[in-house]
C-alpha cells in the first residue's frame, strides 16, 4: 500500500510526464481495438451478404457476342433456349445437380378485391428457392407437380401479402388472386428480404412460358453443382460449359461476353482472399500502432529514470537497496501501463459499440438486394485483454532496462547527476 501511495505522489508531481506515458499506452490499445473492430464489421457484413445465395451454385445469362464467328458478325444477342437447358442437364452429370430456369414477365397487376400491386411475374423451378435461400413464412414454394401440370399458382413475399391483405396477410394462403384478370391460387408467402426479388411474384416456369407464348425460351439458367473444389476446377468447367452452350448458337466458344456465368463459388473464393488481405493488413497496422505506443512508453520511462537519478542516489545513500529501487520503478511502470491500458481498452470497445449502433444499421442497395455495411464491428474480449497485456509487458520491460541501470549506480555518481 505504501508503494502505491508513493507512486501516486510521484505521478502528481510529474503530471505531464504521467499523462504522456498514459496517452501513449491508451492510444496504442484504442487504435488496435478500433481498427480490428472496423475490419471485423466489414468482413462480417460481406460474409452475411454472400450467405444470401447457395455457394455451390451458378447462374447463366445470355448476352451479346463480342467477336465474329462462323461467318456471323459480332453484336448478336444470345437468348437461352430449351436446348441449352437440356445440354446443361444432360452433358455435365459429373458436376451439375438439378437445373432450373427463370423466365420473367414485367408489369403485371396482382389484385385482391380493392387492393392491388404492380410486380414482375417470374416463372421458376423448385431449385430457385434452394439456390436463393428463400425462406417461407407461410405455405410452400413452387414444386414439381406445379411444373408438370402447368398450375396457376402464386408465391408472393410477406410485404406484398401485407399490401394485398392489410388485416391478415396469412389469410391469402389458398385464396385466388387476379393476375391480369386470370385467377391464380396463392400457395406460399416468403419472408421479406428487402431485395429486388421481393418485387417479383413467382409461378411455375411452364405456366408462364405457356401463358405468354415464349416458345422454347428459358430466360436465365441456374443450377447447383458438386465436385468443383478449387479455382482451377471451376475455370476448367466454365470453359467447357461455355463452349458447349455457345455451340448451340454458332458463337465463339471463348466469347465470355456472349454467355455470362455468375459462379457463386469462385466469387466466394475471391472474396475470402480479399478478406484475408484486409484482415492481415489491419493486424499489421494495429501492431505498428501498438509498437508506436510501446516506443512512446520506453522513451518516457528512460526520461523518467534519468530525471530521478539524483533521487535514487539519495535513497541509496540512506540505506535503500538496489532491489527496492528496481521494484519501485517496475511497479510504477506496471501500474501506469495497466491503468491507462485499461482505459484505452474501454474506449476501443466503446468505439466499436458506437460503430455498431450507427454504421451497423445503415444499408445500401446493391441492385439485387439491400446490404448492411457493417455487421457486429467488435473484437473478442480475449483479443482486447491480450493487446492490453502486451502493452503492460512492454511497459514493464521498458521500465526494467533503465531501472536496472539506475539501481546499480553508485550513490556518489547519482548525486552528481543533473
Amino acid at each position: 500500500m505504501e508503494i502505491l501511495t508513493e507512486i501516486w505522489s510521484t505521478a502528481k508531481r510529474n503530471k505531464l510526464r504521467t499523462t504522456l506515458t498514459g496517452f501513449a499506452v491508451a492510444w496504442g490499445i484504442f487504435m488496435l481495438i478500433t481498427l480490428l473492430g472496423a475490419g471485423n464489421g466489414l468482413i462480417h457484413a460481406v460474409t452475411q451478404n454472400s450467405d444470401r445465395f447457395l455457394n455451390n451454385s451458378m447462374m447463366v445469362f445470355g448476352w451479346q457476342t463480342s467477336k465474329p464467328y462462323d461467318g456471323l458478325k459480332e453484336g448478336r444477342w444470345i437468348q437461352l433456349q430449351q436446348k441449352d437447358f437440356d445440354v446443361t442437364a444432360r452433358d455435365f452429370p459429373e458436376h451439375v445437380d438439378l437445373v432450373g430456369a427463370e423466365l420473367s414477365q414485367s408489369a403485371v397487376t396482382v389484385s385482391n378485391g380493392e387492393y392491388y400491386l404492380n410486380a414482375q411475374l417470374s416463372g421458376v423451378f423448385p431449385n430457385h428457392a434452394v439456390i436463393n435461400k428463400t425462406e417461407m413464412r407461410y405455405g410452400r414454394f413452387i414444386n414439381d407437380i406445379d411444373i408438370r401440370n402447368l398450375r396457376k399458382v402464386l408465391v408472393i413475399s410477406e410485404d406484398q401479402a401485407k399490401e394485398l391483405s392489410p388485416g391478415n396477410p396469412s389469410a391469402l394462403i389458398g385464396r385466388h388472386l387476379k393476375l391480369d384478370n386470370i385467377a391464380f391460387q396463392v400457395v406460399g408467402i416468403t419472408k421479406a428480404d428487402q431485395s429486388s426479388m421481393s418485387s417479383s411474384v413467382y409461378t411455375a416456369f411452364s405456366t408462364l412460358r405457356t401463358m405468354y407464348n415464349r416458345g422454347d425460351l428459358v430466360g436465365n439458367l441456374m443450377f447447383s453443382f458438386h465436385g468443383l473444389n478449387s479455382m482451377k476446377d471451376n475455370e476448367a468447367f466454365e470453359k467447357a460449359y461455355r463452349a458447349r452452350v455457345l455451340k448451340n448458337h454458332r458463337a465463339a466458344p471463348d466469347d465470355e461476353s456472349a454467355l455470362w456465368l455468375w459462379n457463386r463459388f469462385t466469387q466466394n473464393l475471391q472474396m475470402n482472399t480479399g478478406m484475408n488481405i484486409i484482415r492481415t493488413s489491419l493486424w499489421i497496422i494495429g501492431i505498428f500502432t501498438l509498437l508506436s505506443g510501446i516506443v512512446g512508453v520506453s522513451n518516457i520511462m528512460l526520461i523518467t529514470v534519468k530525471e530521478r537519478t539524483r533521487e535514487f542516489g539519495i535513497r541509496k545513500a540512506i540505506g535503500a537497496k538496489p532491489s527496492q529501487i528496481l521494484r519501485l520503478i517496475i511497479i510504477e511502470s506496471i501500474v501506469i501501463t495497466t491503468f491507462f491500458g485499461y482505459i484505452g481498452m474501454l474506449l476501443g470497445i466503446a468505439a466499436n459499440h458506437y460503430m455498431d449502433a450507427t454504421l451497423g444499421h445503415e444499408k445500401v442497395s446493391t441492385g439485387l438486394f439491400e446490404a448492411t455495411m457493417f455487421v457486429d464491428p467488435t473484437v473478442g474480449i480475449a483479443t482486447c485483454i491480450e493487446a492490453t497485456l502486451v502493452m503492460i509487458i512492454a511497459g514493464t520491460i521498458a521500465g526494467f532496462i533503465p531501472a536496472r541501470k539506475a539501481a546499480n549506480i553508485r550513490p556518489i555518481e547519482a548525486l552528481r547527476a543533473e
